[in-house]
């Protein structure tokens, strides 16, 4: 991947590649499949550059729209149906999209030219009560929209990452004549930094239904795989898929191990915990053994002597009943022979 990438590192200094772009030594030591929290309706809300967006463009002062629309987003939440996201986003000619507009997904639908004034209303009418916007015109979106993190405010990793992720597709999006079916611009932080290059592909699955997948660890070296395969066919890349929309996490992990892109299997032990959790659950493992002379063990775990001792218990309480219930019958037995000889006894006196 570092051949690839490097034609698109020329503006970025050898050493802050190397420490916060693709040659950087956390490339590839996480596994990506789960890392995506559980959210159902992903808004992108259109707002200047993002060169020019602060650390916590939501919570500037200086930004009152993105401010006043995530405040909002935040009051009115428990009154959603699904669980909604918020991520700022660049606009541009490419995307025909102007400071204002709101995209949400996986509905398609793009209004314009949100105002400041406008923010409760809208909030009520689209996201709360799911109706059109009394004070905007809805337009369906249609093709496939790509996110790049490119918030280098908020983590240089994404600012060096981003910017050539996104020089990369549009320069493959205009060889491939894709110019009016896939969009691509910079967006705001949206988790995970460390695992920069980090985008967000809306577009159809195989069977239509219009999907928000989760990629990181991406390099220009994988965008030409990302337009033919996630987007021209609907295939997840699981190598570098970090989940998606609608889907919770555990279901994420549920996928099989995503391959590093040198096609090894990451050892991270973060997400091998999970695993190694469901395997204890599920059998009985042994931990602490040592491995002695001649392959004999010399294993000490809790759980076997504890098993090792109820079985004890179990034979010295099995052994105790037999015991007991032998007394009993013996007992039994005598005191019905005593019985037999009085009864015995009685009919003798009356005989005589």
């Amino acid at each position: 991947m570092a051949g690839e990438s490097e034609s698109f590192t020329t503006a970025v200094s050898a050493d802050d590649n190397e420490k916060f772009g693709f040659e950087r030594s956390e490339m590839y030591q996480t596994n990506l499949a789960g890392t995506v929290d559980y959210f159902e309706r992903h808004i992108f809300l259109c707002y200047k550059s993002y060169e020019s967006w602060p650390s916590r463009v939501e919570d500037s002062d200086s930004d009152p729209l993105p401010k006043l629309f995530a405040s909002a987003l935040k009051a009115r939440r428990n009154e959603f149906k699904v669980k909604t996201r918020l991520t700022i986003c660049e606009g541009g000619d490419d995307l025909k999209l102007s400071e204002g507009d709101v995209l949400i997904f996986p509905q398609m639908i793009l209004y314009r030219g949100l105002g400041e004034s406008d923010v409760d209303s809208f909030v009520e009418d689209v996201l709360v009560s799911s109706k059109p916007w009394q004070s905007g015109v809805q337009e369906e979106l249609s093709g496939s929209y790509v996110f790049v993190c490119a918030h280098n405010n908020r983590d240089r990793r994404c600012g060096v990452c981003g910017p050539p992720l996104i020089e990369k597709f549009r320069e493959e999006i205009e060889s491939k004549n894709l110019k009016d079916q896939v969009f691509v611009t910079a967006c705001s932080h949206i988790g995970g930094h460390k695992y920069a290059g980090n985008v967000i592909v809306f577009s159809a699955d195989p069977d239509g239904k219009i999907v928000g997948n989760w990629y990181g660890y991406v390099t220009p070296g994988d965008v030409l795989e990302l337009l033919e395969k996630q987007i021209g066919k609907g295939e997840v890349i699981e190598r570098i898929w970090r989940g998606q929309m609608g889907v919770n996490v555990k279901e994420a992990e549920k996928v099989e191990e995503p391959k590093l892109s040198n096609g090894t299997h990451s050892n991270n032990n973060e997400k091998q915990q999970p695993q190694e959790i469901a395997t204890e659950e599920t059998t009985e493992r042994v931990g602490g053994c040592c491995q002695g002379a001649n392959g004999v063990s010399c294993c000490r775990d809790e759980n076997v002597e504890k098993k090792a001792g109820d079985k004890e218990l179990g034979g010295l309480s099995g052994w105790t009943g037999k015991w007991e219930q032998r007394h009993i019958l013996t007992t039994v037995a005598v005191v019905g022979a005593v019985a037999t000889v009085a009864v015995a006894y009685g009919l003798y006196r009356r005989a005589r």
